[in-house]
């Protein structure tokens, strides 16, 4: 997995991004996401993260900002998602490789949480919780045990909240 080279993308790795998106999905809603996405204050551009194998893009992850609302408080977290990687090279590692940087980077830039909606059995390999432990909600039409979240500073989710995702979201569901 030494080969693997994780990266924050440029505006080189757009067409690039949209293709592991395409194959990854076998559709063009993430890519259209993430497209919106980069254009919103939700953005975060070193956390839009590129997977290089043999110098080729093979795999993206993008963490965005959204709001923990409880009460008369506003925390801001991240969101994970999409996370794609080209179906080709889906059993080298590097899908762990994107999420493990992105929790050590998010860490770094002192952000306090991250949430991810829709594949709840995969995320909590890496220590995601499901978002109800904490009283979480959100305003996407899925199941409140969708949401997983993990704690980036203990003791930021007690309390619980409802998660404010970005209106760009409103395309995938």
């Amino acid at each position: 997995m030494s080969d693997i080279m994780v990266r924050p993308e440029t505006s080189e790795d757009v067409r690039a991004i949209d293709v592991v998106n395409l194959s990854a999905f076998e559709g063009d809603r993430e890519a259209r996401l993430i497209d919106a996405l980069r254009r919103s204050p939700s953005f975060v551009p070193e956390l839009s993260l590129v997977a290089e194998f043999n110098g080729r893009i093979v795999g993206h992850l993008l963490l965005s900002k959204v709001e923990l609302r409880r009460r008369e408080q506003i925390i801001h977290l991240l969101e994970l998602g999409p996370m794609s990687v080209v179906p080709s090279q889906s059993h080298r590692g590097i899908g762990t490789i994107l999420i493990e940087t992105a929790i050590n980077q998010a860490r770094e830039r002192g952000f306090k949480a991250i949430v991810e909606v829709g594949q709840a059995n995969y995320y909590t390999r890496f220590n995601f919780e499901p978002a109800a432990k904490w009283g979480l909600s959100c305003n996407l039409p899925v199941p409140d045990d969708a949401i997983t979240a993990i704690e980036l500073e203990a003791g930021v989710l007690n309390g619980g909240g409802h998660i404010i995702y970005p209106p760009q979201f409103n395309q995938l569901y």
